[in-house]
């Protein structure tokens, strides 16, 4: 993986730790989700306008994509809503990579050496170990399972990506069909609510969306440019920027563990030769 590709996807991991601190803060956060999509649909569409379409075989992609992302942010909304940031976000964003990287090899054909494996199993193993501890056994439920959405869409999306001949336009046109998703589905759960959140929330709305279709787009781009396993990995090193703006922000506490826990990620990226 170039040094270009590495700092974008790092860049995209702390875009991504801050959105999911805006979200553990909402006082509520299945409307908050919504208000991030519709932001992030409409920055999509305005900025997808003036990109090349993407290619037709990657709309089945974008499709399945957008009614995975359903399952995403209810799930999310819920981890968040009996767990702390610093507890449910390494769970999701964990388990994520590590199906990636199982699947990786059968889904694109990526064989990965011993030192990028030895890398991944550091990276994934520090990242677990910040969830270890008790909680709320509801909190880590959503969390587990959000893990495996979060394998699905990454897979749905980088064979998207790859198909679409121009990973950005893919990335907005998805943020686009998510939020008319989402936006759907929250309507049958809370109906008027919904546009009420909307209309008062919108200096949240403008920065999640900011926040996430940057993060996301970067995202889609270097699995464009390097192995979908090594950029799943290295966008989870989100949770120490997350672990470090639950401690900063919302009152989180940086334990020694959590900060050996860091320690084993950093070892990991380096394994992966960055």
């Amino acid at each position: 993986m170039s040094l270009p590709v590495t700092l974008a996807v790092l860049g995209a991991a702390l875009l991504h730790a801050c959105w999911n601190a805006l979200l553990k803060s909402s006082t509520d956060k299945e409307l908050d989700t919504v208000a991030i999509s519709v932001g992030a649909g409409l920055v999509g569409a305005a900025v997808g306008a003036w990109l090349p379409f993407p290619a037709a075989q990657s709309w089945p992609w974008l499709a399945a994509s957008a009614l995975v992302h359903i399952g995403y942010f209810a799930l999310l909304a819920g981890a968040y809503h009996y767990g702390e940031l610093t507890y449910a976000y390494p769970i999701m964003r964990g388990g994520g990579p590590v199906v990636v990287a199982l699947c990786g090899s059968m889904v694109f054909g990526e064989a990965l050496g011993p030192m990028q494996s030895a890398g991944i199993a550091l990276v994934c193993a520090g990242i677990m170990s910040f969830a270890y501890g008790r909680h709320d056994r509801r909190a880590t439920f959503f969390a587990l399972a959000n893990a495996l959405v979060i394998a699905a869409y990454t897979l749905i999306d980088a064979k998207g990506a790859r198909a679409s001949g121009s990973p950005v336009a893919y990335a907005m046109w998805f943020f686009a069909a998510n939020a008319v998703a989402i936006y759907v589905y929250a309507g049958v759960r809370r109906g008027a609510a919904v546009p009420r959140y909307l209309m008062k929330s919108w200096p949240r709305i403008f920065i999640g969306a900011v926040f996430t279709t940057g993060s996301y787009a970067v995202a889609l781009w270097a699995m464009t440019r390097a192995p979908v396993a090594l950029v799943a990995v290295l966008r989870e090193t989100a949770v120490i920027f997350g672990a470090l703006l639950g401690a900063l922000f919302l009152g989180e506490k940086m334990t020694r563990r959590r900060l050996v826990a860091t320690g084993a990620v950093m070892a990991g990226l380096a394994a992966l030769r960055l």
